[in-house]
């Protein structure tokens, strides 16, 4: 396992990230794994045994199941507490009240404590606002959470699945204010969707901003189940949930390029997908999720895959991108600057 900084801050993270979406079975999480904790603690004892020290778990996963899991599981295991990255989040729906979600002051103090309690911890250690909110200004979240680093409750904040503008009004608030900032940014990216590219790996790079990738498989269709003109397996959360959105089309093709790659290499279709990720320098972190030990095992494995530049190539380009203004007019225009004038 290796390890990168979280962005411009000192703190290693592996690079890949035990997500744990898939532990317990409360309402709708229920499709995503429904794992109890015998579970639980075989795939959180793996993880940690191969390398993995960072974690993210949120509030509304299973409705506080995942993070009570995840913090028994670290006691049961006898994980040390020094050596483990624990992420959490808030800003999805926990209750029905009129203030059971978003970001509100009221709504983050309640759901920092409320997480520490189902963790069995004392402090997080990066904390991340789940989306958007529209309703609530930047000013009043940004000072709570600096008022919570500060606090000690949490040492780091990031944000989830934002845009671009978002992210740096964000930062420029807290700028101005002088107070703490977002040192990370969790959005969904894989092989078969890489909009991320457009206007959020710029920023990162820019800004000096820690990756977090969900759901790098595309919401199992990178598995290596998924075939083109066959039937949807059973046991695919895909079959159940067809989360995140994806062009089909698109991503068959890809999985028919990365096949021969795969084959070639002796490895998954899975392992190939995750390996083109971890060669983007602007990754932090990938986070993968798993229902089974051989599920996890096979994607810690991704770890140990270094395909050749011609493979990476072959990737690139059958994923690409179509042009978009204004992309295609600044890289028009740039080449004006690209290289020195010459007398």
């Amino acid at each position: 396992m290796k390890y990168r900084l979280l962005g411009s801050t000192g703190l290693y993270v592996s690079e890949l990230c035990l997500g744990t979406m898939t532990f317990g079975s409360k309402g709708f999480w229920e499709v995503m794994g429904g794992l109890q904790q015998p579970e639980v603690n075989i795939l959180v004892k793996e993880a940690y045994e191969q390398g993995i020290n960072f974690f993210d778990t949120a509030n509304v996963y299973s409705l506080g199941e995942s993070e009570k899991s995840l913090g028994r599981a670290i006691q049961e295991i006898g994980l040390p507490r020094d050596e483990l990255i624990i992420a959490t989040k808030s800003t999805g729906i926990m209750d029905e009240s009129p203030n059971g979600r978003g970001q509100s002051r009221f709504h983050i103090y309640n759901e920092v404590d409320a997480s520490l309690k189902r963790l069995q911890l004392d402090h997080i250690d990066l904390y991340q606002v789940h989306g958007f909110d529209p309703l609530t200004p930047f000013e009043e979240s940004l000072s709570a959470l600096n008022d919570l680093v500060r606090s000690g409750k949490i040492r780091y904040i990031g944000l989830c699945n934002m845009a671009a503008w978002q992210i740096m009004k964000a930062l420029g608030t807290s700028r101005l204010h002088n107070w703490h900032e977002f040192v990370s940014v969790q959005s969904y990216y894989s092989i078969a969707g890489r909009d991320l590219e457009r206007e959020i790996f710029p920023l990162v790079e820019d800004q000096k901003l820690g990756l977090m990738v969900w759901s790098p498989l595309a919401g199992g269709f990178l598995s290596g189940k998924f075939k083109r003109n066959t039937s949807l397996p059973a046991d695919a959360r895909r079959t159940n949930f067809d989360f995140p959105p994806l062009d089909k089309e698109r991503a068959f093709n890809c999985i028919e390029k990365i096949e021969p790659i795969a084959i070639e290499h002796n490895v998954s279709i899975a392992q190939v997908a995750l390996s083109w990720i971890l060669s983007k320098k602007q990754v932090s972190s990938v986070i993968i999720g798993a229902k089974r030990l051989d599920q996890l095992k096979d994607n810690l494995a991704s770890t140990r895959l270094s395909l050749s530049e011609a493979e990476l190539t072959i990737l690139d380009e059958v994923s690409a991108l179509d042009p978009e203004y204004p992309g295609w007019m600044i890289a028009f225009q740039g080449k004006y600057r690209a290289t020195p004038p010459v007398k």
